[in-house]
């Protein structure tokens, strides 16, 4: 998928991000294809080796066809317009509303069906960010069938029961999140701590703000780059490690 280079973008961790900045975007090319499963369409990028293994990303609130978040990502917005970043954002939060993170249970069921039968997957794990985080954490809590999960800078929160996961779970949090306050990933980790009886996992990065693992080059702050990398590293590695 080719990209204007002369497209612009704000950075993830300018001083005052907004939600899911959109940072920079990555050029490169696409490996994959659109595809319809069931009731949604979805992104695929196939491995030319068949590992029997397979990742559902979860998209932010910018939407699955966003260049930078590409595997097997569904819309799990089935075709509601994503938020465009030039809207208005004194309506965001009357958007969202319409946009539970828990109430995906048919798209995700509909993606493993497609995942095991369609591309011989044993082992599914799970990726998201941000909207696509609260995502994660809803799946780890009610699919045992899904073997790891990331959560990066996405949380359940209007429920008592966010402890229960069913499979290891890694979260990724930003120190300096405006959306996610830091007394949230406090609750969530006694939570766990209390309670959980999987492997879990909860980093929070120095510095860091809403957006800056997938939305931000690596290169772009000098200051900001061995946080990027690592998260990036933790990421690939919990996957690797559980499915």
């Amino acid at each position: 998928m080719g990209l204007d280079p002369d497209i612009k973008t704000p950075m993830a961790n300018e001083a005052n991000p907004c939600p899911c900045d959109i940072g920079h975007k990555l050029e490169y090319g696409g490996m994959g294809q659109e595809v319809q499963v069931e009731h949604i369409k979805a992104y695929v990028t196939r491995s030319p080796v068949d590992a029997g293994k397979a990742v559902i990303v979860v998209q932010d609130i910018f939407g699955w066809r966003l260049p930078n978040t590409r595997a097997i990502v569904p819309d799990f917005f089935v075709g509601q317009e994503p938020w465009d970043p030039a809207g208005d954002w004194s309506t965001f939060p009357e958007w969202i509303k319409s946009k539970n993170p828990r109430n995906i249970n048919r798209e995700v069921e509909a993606v493993m069906r497609y995942l095991t039968q369609q591309c011989h997957a044993q082992k599914i794990g799970i990726v998201g960010f941000c909207w696509g985080g609260a995502v994660v954490h809803h799946v780890m809590m009610t699919y045992p069938e899904v073997r790891a999960g990331v959560s990066v800078y996405g949380i359940i929160r209007e429920s008592e029961d966010i402890y229960n996961l069913k499979n290891p779970t890694l979260f990724i949090f930003a120190e300096n999140d405006t959306v996610i306050p830091l007394e949230q990933v406090s609750v969530l980790t006694q939570k766990l701590k209390e309670h959980c009886i999987v492997n879990y996992q909860v980093k929070t990065f120095s510095g860091q703000t809403h957006g800056f693992v997938h939305r931000k080059r690596e290169d772009c702050s000098p200051a900001d780059k061995p946080y990027i990398e690592e998260a990036r590293r933790n990421l690939i590695e919990w996957l690797n490690k559980f499915i």
